[in-house]
C-alpha cells in the first residue's frame, strides 16, 4: 500500500516498522528511520508545544488519537497530514506499542483554504455593497438638502440690500460649512458608485508619466516619487479627473505611512486575468486589464486593518487628520469604472494598492464637446422641472425665474417650447 504511510512505534515512540507508503510520503528508506523517534516528522513549532508527546499520551489513555496538521518530509518540505495513532496492547492489557497511519491531504487542505479565502472575499464584498447602498441613499438625500441650503445662501447674497459686515461674514461662513459638507457627501456618492463620471480613452503611459512632477510637488522632498510605464501598455476608458483624484488620495495615504520619508512608486502594467485568478478574486471577471499600482515603503498594514481598509470612515489616523473616506472613494470609483481594487500589505514591508481597469478596445475616440455656458432665456421659454423633493423643486424654479425662464412644475405649457430640467445631485 503506497497511498498511506503505515508504521508502528514502540511504547516510547520509536519507529519499529515502515511500509512503502511511508517511504513514498515521508521520503525515508527503512534503514534511515527505523529506531528513530517519530517526532522527526513534526515541525519545530509542534515539538516546542509538545504535540508528539501529547499525541502518544492521548492514544495510550483513550486508545486512539486523531488529528490533522503540518508534517515534515526528509527533505524538509511540509505537507498537510491526516494522522491516526492506535494503541496496541498485549493479552494482559499492557501497552506494547502504537500503530500509526498518515495520509497526505495537502491537495484537500489547499482546496479548502482556497474556498475559505473566496468566501471571505465574497463576504467582504457583500458587506461593502450593503454599506455602499446605505451610504449612497443617505448621501443622495443629504445632497439635495445641501443644494437647497447652498442655493438659498447664494440667493440671499444676491438679493440682500446693503448687507453689513456681520451678515456678509455669516453668509460666507454658512457657505463654507455647506460646501465642506457637500464635499463629504460627494465622497460618499463616490464610494456608493453614484457619482457622475465622464469616461474617455486614456493613454496610461502618458498619463502616469505626466503625474510624476505633480506628485513630487504634492508629497514633498522627503518622498522619492518614481513612475514606471510598460511597453505596449493598453488604453483604458475612465474619467481622467477622478482617476487623478484617486491616485492623489493613495499618494497622500502613502506619505502619511512614511513619516520619516521613503519611496513611492506609481506603475502600470497589462494584466490578463484567467479563470484560476478570477476564482481566487471573484469580484474580477476574466479578461484583459491595465493595473495601475501605487506602492510605498511605509510601515504596512496588519491583517485586521486590511480587512476594513475600504470601509467608509475607517481610519487609523489621529482624530482630525482625515475623514476615512479616501480609500473608500478610490474603491467606489474603480468599481464604477468596471474594474477592481485590491490591497497587498505586510507590516514593516510597505503597501501596494492595485487598481484594475478594463482594457479599452474601441477604435475611435469621441469628439470633445465644449460645455454649454449657462445663458439667460427668453420669457417665452418654459422649462419643465422634474424633482421629487419639494424644497429643491422650489429652489430650482426660483433660479430659473432669475434666468428669465418660465418654470413649469407640473404638466406642460401649450403656448411655448419646453425644456426638460431634471433636478438631483448630478444636474445642479
Amino acid at each position: 500500500m503506497v497511498d498511506y504511510a503505515i508504521f508502528q512505534l514502540d511504547p516510547l515512540g520509536n519507529v519499529t516498522t515502515w511500509n512503502p507508503g511511508a517511504e513514498r510520503i515521508k521520503g525515508y528508506a527503512p534503514p534511515e528511520i527505523i529506531g528513530q523517534h517519530f517526532s522527526a516528522f513534526y515541525t519545530p513549532e509542534d515539538i516546542e508545544l509538545g504535540v508528539p508527546k501529547r499525541a502518544l499520551s492521548e492514544a495510550a489513555e483513550h486508545g486512539r488519537f486523531e488529528a490533522e496538521g503540518w508534517r515534515l518530509r526528509k527533505d524538509g518540505s511540509r505537507f498537510w497530514a491526516s494522522v491516526i495513532i492506535d494503541r496496541i496492547t498485549d493479552e494482559a492489557g499492557n501497552i506494547v506499542g502504537f500503530a500509526k497511519v498518515t495520509r497526505d491531504v495537502t491537495d484537500r487542505k489547499r482546496a479548502e483554504d482556497e474556498l475559505k479565502h473566496v468566501q471571505e472575499q465574497l463576504a467582504a464584498s457583500q458587506k461593502l455593497e450593503a454599506v455602499g447602498q446605505l451610504s449612497g441613499g443617505i448621501a443622495h438625500d443629504f445632497n439635495n438638502l445641501l443644494m437647497i441650503v447652498l442655493g438659498n445662501l447664494e440667493t440671499a447674497e444676491r438679493h440682500a440690500k446693503a448687507p453689513g459686515a456681520n451678515l456678509n461674514r455669516a453668509l460666507a461662513n454658512a457657505k463654507r460649512g455647506a460646501q465642506r459638507a457637500a464635499a463629504l457627501t460627494s465622497r460618499l456618492l463616490a464610494f456608493s458608485r453614484r457619482q457622475a463620471l465622464d469616461p474617455k480613452p486614456i493613454n496610461v503611459n502618458n498619463y502616469v508619466n505626466g503625474l510624476q512632477e505633480f506628485l513630487q510637488r504634492t508629497l514633498g522632498e522627503r518622498i522619492e516619487v518614481q513612475t514606471v510605464g510598460s511597453a505596449g501598455l493598453w488604453e483604458i476608458e475612465a474619467d481622467a479627473n477622478h482617476l487623478e483624484s484617486a491616485i492623489v488620495n493613495l499618494a497622500i495615504n502613502a506619505r502619511d505611512a512614511m513619516p520619516d520619508g521613503g519611496k513611492l512608486t506609481l506603475e502600470a502594467a497589462n494584466i490578463s486575468a484567467d479563470d484560476d485568478y478570477c476564482r481566487l478574486n471573484p469580484e474580477l471577471a476574466p479578461g484583459q486589464y491595465v493595473a495601475i499600482c501605487v506602492t510605498d515603503t511605509g510601515g504596512g498594514m496588519s491583517r485586521d486593518v486590511l480587512s476594513h481598509a475600504f470601509e467608509p470612515f475607517f481610519t487609523t489616523k489621529e482624530p482630525g487628520h482625515g475623514t476615512g473616506l479616501g480609500l473608500s472613494q478610490v474603491y467606489g470609483f474603480v468599481k464604477q469604472s468596471g474594474g477592481h481594487a485590491k490591497i497587498y500589505s505586510e507590516v514593516g514591508q510597505g503597501t501596494t494598492i492595485k487598481m484594475y481597469f478594463p482594457r479599452f478596445s474601441g477604435s475611435t475616440r469621441p469628439e470633445e464637446i465644449a460645455p454649454e455656458e449657462i445663458a439667460e432665456g427668453e420669457l417665452s421659454e418654459t422649462v419643465l422641472v422634474v424633482e421629487d423633493d419639494e424644497d429643491l423643486r422650489v429652489y430650482i424654479s426660483d433660479v430659473l425665474r432669475d434666468l428669465n425662464y418660465r418654470p413649469q412644475r407640473s404638466g406642460r405649457s401649450d403656448h411655448s417650447p419646453a425644456r426638460r430640467f431634471e433636478g438631483g445631485p448630478s444636474s445642479h
